[in-house]
């Protein structure tokens, strides 16, 4: 008992002292920030509303917070190589119960892309897969040495393939654009023929139009949802009208904390809203300083991809981050209604479970990748 104890304060001191500070700090902060906007958009009236006492919401947060700190140290502490392996084994069981959601899968608003089973809360396996599959992908294409390079490359479509093939038919569209564009960003700085790249781009573009026209039961939501982007008087916009009239009675500087109605009149506000939410109760100039965090975590972590010389640390650290950067993005885009609605959370900072159990696992992969002694490994392979 002595000895494992004697182990574990040897392993938490080398990591303390091999750790990242600096991107450990960001992502801490995201999640209290998170935390802190939690307490301001999950209001009274909310709770009310649901039947809940009035902090219910925030204490929920609360306690998926801490579990994402734990998760981040967890994930942070391990041994890269023996990492890795773990991951693989979790992104064949990730894909195994996004799978479930078609079949067992709890059905919201027409989407099937939760699961619960008996008393546990539900949860959405997709938020799981985003960080095993870009492993995945980076461990496809650069640790399979032997095989030829596009074989390679097709292999990780196949993969991305399969995953988009499940999140159609949830349908969750929004995480099949973030996951393409994620493996585009990949296969891009990867070395990539851009001829190809592109063909493969308008195949994809072809496929989804070809599904929307021969499936209009299932599909034809998307297509609504295009043409109430582009002419909102065509559709029900309520959702997206309300978050852009609310970004704009923010200002710069905003209402004041808890001051913001956004929050009382759309019942999605504090996940997939909650940028307008930020930009109505503290105005536009913060929503540029949460921006300058991702973009700075971004720049810092780039930074530790162009000081190392192994490939798939390099591959998987890019794609893990152009992972939260465009979710990020494409959070903020539908908020102001730059893009149609998509029901995508922002990193951190939503509320919800599984949207903050995916990002702690991003950001603990990202932290044991950038470890120094990990680095040093690397370099010395």
């Amino acid at each position: 008992m002595f000895n494992f104890g004697r182990e574990n304060t040897g392993l938490a001191a080398k990591w303390s002292r091999n750790i990242d500070k600096q991107i450990l700090f960001l992502f801490v902060f995201l999640l209290l920030l998170g935390l802190f906007f939690s307490f301001s958009s999950t209001t009274s009236v909310m709770s009310e509303k649901l039947n809940k006492q009035t902090y219910f919401f925030f204490i929920k947060h609360l306690i998926f917070v801490s579990i994402s700190l734990l998760l981040i140290f967890v994930i942070s502490i391990q041994e890269k190589n023996k990492l890795i392996k773990v991951l693989t084994y979790l992104f064949i069981v990730s894909i195994t119960l996004l799978f479930l959601t078609l079949v067992i899968g709890v059905e919201i608003k027409g989407s099937k892309r939760w699961l619960a089973f008996y008393s546990l809360p539900r949860f959405q396996p997709v938020e799981l897969l985003k960080p095993l599959f870009i492993i995945f992908v980076a461990k496809t294409i650069v640790l399979s040495e032997e095989k030829d390079i596009y074989k390679r490359y097709f292999y990780s479509f196949i993969i991305l393939f399969l995953v988009v093939a499940i999140l159609i038919n949830q349908p969750d569209l929004g995480q099949t654009l973030l996951l393409t564009l994620t493996w585009i960003t990949m296969i891009f700085v990867s070395g990539f023929n851009m001829i190809i790249l592109s063909l493969l781009g308008l195949f994809f573009v072809i496929i989804i139009s070809l599904l929307i026209f021969f499936s209009p039961e299932k599909f034809g939501y998307v297509f609504l949802r295009i043409k109430t982007f582009l002419d909102p008087k065509t559709g029900d916009n309520f959702q997206s009208q309300k978050a852009l009239e609310a970004i704009k009675q923010g200002g710069l500087t905003g209402q004041g904390m808890g001051e913001g109605i956004l929050k009382d009149k759309v019942p999605e506000a504090h996940t997939d809203y909650i940028i307008a939410v930020i930009s109505e109760e503290f105005g536009a100039i913060f929503v540029l300083f949460i921006v300058f965090i991702f973009l700075f975590t971004g720049y810092k972590v780039l930074n530790k991809v162009f000081s190392g010389n192994d490939e798939f640390l390099k591959l998987a650290l890019v794609g893990l981050v152009s992972l939260l950067i465009i979710q990020t993005f494409i959070h903020i885009g539908v908020n102001s209604r730059l893009f149609p609605t998509t029901g995508m959370t922002l990193p951190f900072l939503s509320y919800g479970g599984s949207s903050l159990i995916g990002s702690s696992i991003i950001a603990g992969i990202i932290l044991n990748f950038t470890r120094k002694d990990s680095m040093r490994y690397l370099k010395n392979e």
